[in-house]
């Protein structure tokens, strides 16, 4: 992918859309922590603006978004959530976002005329933030350090967490997400790592007992485009996996 080039038709986009109401452009996710995969990963983005936008301003912009995804060489295309700059300086968790797209509300935003996925809470807004303030990239507007402040561990530790609560039940239908995200947030409450996936999983290899290296290195091989699935991981392995991970996560918290 030439990132370059989809980075800066990412950004003109933005700027010719919201104008002198756009306060910045922060890229975060594994773009942004040198881990990208065109195959399983999307351009993750977080925009900021000064004032609310309308429906009408909303709805173009998903129309202009969903024009730009369809020629993205990645196959996830983008994801980005929209918010106040006042939410960051006046910050509540969960915190408050104004517009969002991602691939999962394409076909929605393309035969619901009136849709807008918007004006709703965002648990996950909270690990965005912290990721952008440590390791995120201000593609444009303010820098980074300069309109995100860091926020209290305790709510990263709540949105990512809250991210792999069903994991025992939900690790067999999508085991390179769940084996990758247990170890991100092990890393982090066991030595305060804000990392990608790859890069917790990549802890976890030898961090955690030998028993489950072939399970994460399946799931690091999947991540990287290395192998189609980690369907060898057997469904009971992958949800011992969980358990056990889970159980050392919730000791973690006490």
């Amino acid at each position: 992918m030439d990132t370059p080039l989809v980075l800066n038709r990412v950004v003109e986009l933005f700027k010719e859309e919201l104008g002198g109401n756009l306060v910045g452009i922060y890229l975060h996710g594994s773009l942004a922590m040198g881990c990208f995969n065109p195959d399983t990963s999307d351009v993750d983005l977080l925009l900021v603006v000064r004032d609310k936008l309308t429906r009408e301003q909303m709805r173009r912009l998903a129309k202009n978004i969903i024009d730009l995804h369809d020629t993205m060489p990645n196959q996830q295309g983008l994801e980005l959530s929209l918010v106040l700059e006042s939410s960051l300086q006046n910050f509540v968790y969960p915190p408050p976002f104004e517009f969002h797209y991602s691939a999962f509300h394409r076909e929605r935003y393309l035969t619901d005329n009136e849709y807008v996925c918007g004006g709703f809470e965002d648990a996950d807004l909270a690990a965005h933030y912290t990721v952008i303030y440590h390791r995120g990239i201000a593609l444009y507007g303010k820098p980074v350090r300069e309109i995100f402040d860091l926020i209290d561990r305790q709510y990263y530790i709540q949105a990512i967490v809250q991210d792999v609560e069903g994991a025992v039940q939900d690790i067999t239908n999508s085991p390179m997400y769940y084996t990758l995200n247990l170890c991100r947030v092990l890393y982090y409450l066991k030595e305060g790592v804000v990392s990608s996936k790859k890069e917790g999983g990549e802890w976890g290899l030898h961090a955690l007992p030998s028993k489950y290296r072939p399970l994460i290195q399946r799931a690091l091989a999947q991540y990287s485009g290395g192998a189609r699935n980690a369907a060898d991981s057997a469904p009971d392995e992958l949800m011992s996996f969980a358990s056990d991970m889970l159980a050392q996560i919730y000791e973690s918290l006490e």
